[in-house]
């Protein structure tokens, strides 16, 4: 299957009819379909069987989709970054991070990087851990910033500085007469944190086991930043990264958790890649950064 053939297959999929694909590529029916029947043609067996206007995919298909998507992805991926090189992007840094980092490191080392090098293009993306290590070895983002150190191998690992963990109550909440929490006063709460079989929750849980108790979250969450609206609704006391900015939502309390663990704070590149100039320099501006 040729790229454009691919191209055509993966949008008729998408969209289910001929008109809908034709729109989505921005070309004619007749074309589509010209495209569309070669492919068949070449492949020896049909695609799709004709219904009234409706493309129904045949087991082929189906079969084959899957695989023509992971490949469609890469090739626009490359088409991403010819555009690139066509208009002289050559200083473009393509980074992406867990959400604490994005939203308090990142916008300081953002602005700090324009002010120094204005020319320079800035691409960023905020994803999970799991994505930020797809990005890297698709070559989507160079540099990753991820709240975790224990990688495959074929991901560099740069340790920052170490974070801690701390606790959100919703204003008035007994406990925020206290200077400091600990895993006992977290004991007679529904807490809301991180989901089982996670870093964090796991770290939190070896912690509190060393003390005789039980990290059990009532309220599972995956991004610490969702903590917040439970908070304020009254659902619980939550127990998150202290790198995020709290202090800037309204009706939370913030309090220190004593005895919680550590969390490595890193900077991620991909093992045996060369960073260009301009990633390079960022690499820089995030090291600058950290206090």
């Amino acid at each position: 299957m040729r790229a454009r053939q691919l191209e055509v297959f993966t949008a008729v999929m998408r969209a289910g009819t001929v008109t809908g694909a034709a729109r989505l590529l921005n070309i004619s029916q007749p074309a589509l379909s010209q495209v569309l029947m070669h492919c068949e043609d070449e492949l020896g067996f049909p695609l799709f069987d004709r219904e009234k206007g409706r493309l129904r995919p045949t087991p082929e298909a189906l079969e084959l989709y899957p695989e023509a998507e992971r490949l469609f992805a890469s090739l626009e991926g490359l088409r991403r970054k010819t555009q690139d090189l066509r208009l002289g992007r050559a200083g473009l840094v393509r980074i992406a991070s867990s959400a604490p980092p994005a939203m308090s490191l990142l916008p300081q080392v953002m602005a700090a990087f324009r002010a120094r090098h204005p020319d320079i293009l800035l691409r960023s993306h905020v994803a999970p851990i799991a994505t930020l290590i797809s990005m890297l070895r698709a070559g989507d983002a160079a540099l990753a910033l991820a709240l975790d150190d224990r990688l495959a191998p074929d991901i560099d690992v740069e340790i920052l500085r170490q974070v801690g963990f701390c606790c959100l109550l919703p204003e008035g909440h007994p406990l925020a007469d206290k200077p400091a929490l600990t895993f006992a006063d977290l004991e007679a709460e529904h807490v809301i944190s991180y989901r089982a079989a996670t870093r964090p929750h796991d770290e939190l849980d070896q912690a509190a086991r060393a003390q005789g108790l039980r990290f059990a979250p009532q309220l599972e969450i995956d991004v610490s930043i969702s903590a917040v609206g439970f908070v304020q609704a009254g659902l619980g006391v939550a127990v998150v990264d202290d790198l995020l900015p709290w202090g800037q939502f309204s009706g939370v309390v913030t309090r220190p958790l004593t005895g919680a663990p550590d969390m490595p704070l890193a900077l991620l590149t991909l093992a045996g890649k060369a960073l260009s100039r301009a990633e390079s320099l960022m690499a820089d501006q995030i090291r600058a950064a950290i206090p």
